[in-house]
């Protein structure tokens, strides 16, 4: 795989040497004259100074590994007790941070001022690992009110689904063991399909786009199935279902390969939403545990040649493959924008999307938009304790056991010295 040659690095005269570090690391060249992932100014101009130091203020609180570590052992019991006064900080907080609301109707002015800013919404109900089939059921028709809500007041709408919240894990790892099914399994395996497709199909019906979310390797074959059996049976005229490729694993770049070949043959478009991962400690500890190889590359470096060589692949093959960038990775944005305009494709394809999460990464999100690309942000929403676990993984994203400003933090903290606040 070719190498990524080091970025050059943008003018940052006025930055102090924690702010210079943290864009130098995660900050790239402007493509001809244009996108530039160091402009704070583009990236907080709908955030108010009061605003913006909430914010800033939220995000040293979570720089602080022993009190995200405290917060995670408490918070998430203590949510789930039902504890008021600690629901009603979270809230406050960290919810208002990363989730767009508890309701898809508290939803609505998130993604109204997302689209005042050329960025479209991926809805997320945060539900994840349901077991009990009251609760599966419940994920699926909250996905389709998803659907439905999105596809009446958003053009380009997506929403996104974990197929765990509709299937219960150890069926989906018994499946994947390749382990008979018992005839009570198989008929809860049949009602899987049903929601899966419910969901699909709805989407398809409503002109809005499903993506699939990645889960660990040990059940990703069995979500693969499923995901394949939606795109060959809905993705005929148009993209609607994407699959998840976790690039930090050694197999999924010939996956991806492989993926696109089948939809060839099958006639349908490939989804494809391009992560790095999110389970590498997991895995390599089950890995290591179990005495079998590890699925995640040994390095970083690795990673990111992966994670480019398929951005190039599907560019390649734009024509019949919708891709989603999923990442905050600066350089690899940076490298899909830069592609794009070298080849000369329209920015705002509808096969040619970036996402990242909403309340992270407004400076690339909202400098690719101000520029044209196709760019959305996740927006989670749920109540606080169904979506307690999605928060304390974007706590823990954003500290700093160097002692250092988190790239957040460091970026808020730039333009709060831009605007003389501080």
């Amino acid at each position: 795989m070719k190498k990524e040659g080091k970025p050059v690095d943008t003018p940052m005269d006025k930055l102090d040497e924690v702010v210079k570090k943290a864009i130098s690391n995660n900050g790239a060249q402007p493509v001809l004259g244009g996108v530039d992932f160091s402009n704070t100014e583009i990236a907080f101009s709908d955030r108010t100074d009061a605003q913006l130091k909430k914010a800033y203020w939220l995000f040293q609180m979570m720089n602080k590994p022993w009190l995200v570590n405290l917060g995670t052992k408490l918070g998430i019991p203590a949510v789930r007790l039902g504890l008021p006064l600690v629901d009603n900080i979270v809230r406050s907080t960290i919810f208002q941070q990363f989730c767009g609301g508890r309701t898809l109707l508290e939803t609505q002015k998130t993604i109204e001022r997302l689209a005042a800013r050329n960025t479209s919404t991926v809805l997320d109900f945060g539900a994840e690992g349901k077991k009990t089939e009251e609760d599966l059921n419940r994920t699926m028709n909250e996905t389709l009110q998803a659907i439905e809500y999105v596809s009446s007041i958003s053009e380009n709408a997506v929403v996104s689904s974990k197929f765990t919240g509709m299937a219960r894990f150890g069926l989906l790892e018994k499946i994947q063991s390749g382990s008979p099914l018992t005839e009570a399994e198989q008929s809860e395996y049949d009602n899987v399909l049903k929601r899966v497709d419910s969901v699909s199909h709805a989407a398809c019906q409503k002109g809005v786009t499903l993506y699939v979310d990645a889960e660990e390797s040990w059940i990703q074959d069995a979500i693969d199935g499923l995901v394949n059996k939606m795109m060959a049976r809905y993705n005929t005229e148009r993209p609607v279902v994407f699959n998840t490729y976790q690039l930090y694993r050694h197999d999924r770049l010939q996956y991806l390969m492989d993926s696109f070949q089948d939809a060839q043959k099958g006639g349908y478009f490939l989804g494809a939403k391009l992560v790095r991962g999110a389970y590498m400690e997991k895995e390599r500890r089950r890995a290591a545990e179990m005495g079998y190889p590890s699925p995640i590359y040994p390095n970083k470096a690795a990673t990111d040649d992966a994670y480019n060589t398929a951005i190039r692949f599907c560019l390649d093959h734009f024509d019949k493959v919708a891709v989603s960038n999923s990442t905050h990775n600066a350089d690899s944005n940076m490298l899909m924008a830069r592609l794009i305009v070298e080849k000369g494709l329209p920015k705002n394809h509808v096969h040619l999307n970036f996402a990242q999460l909403y309340g992270m990464s407004d400076n690339i999100t909202f400098n690719l938009a101000n520029s044209g690309f196709n760019v959305s942000k996740y927006v989670p929403y749920g109540e606080v304790r169904d979506v307690i676990p999605y928060l304390m993984r974007r706590a823990k994203e954003n500290t700093s056991v160097t002692g250092d400003m988190s790239r957040e933090l460091s970026l808020i903290d730039m333009e709060v010295k831009r605007r003389g606040l501080a």
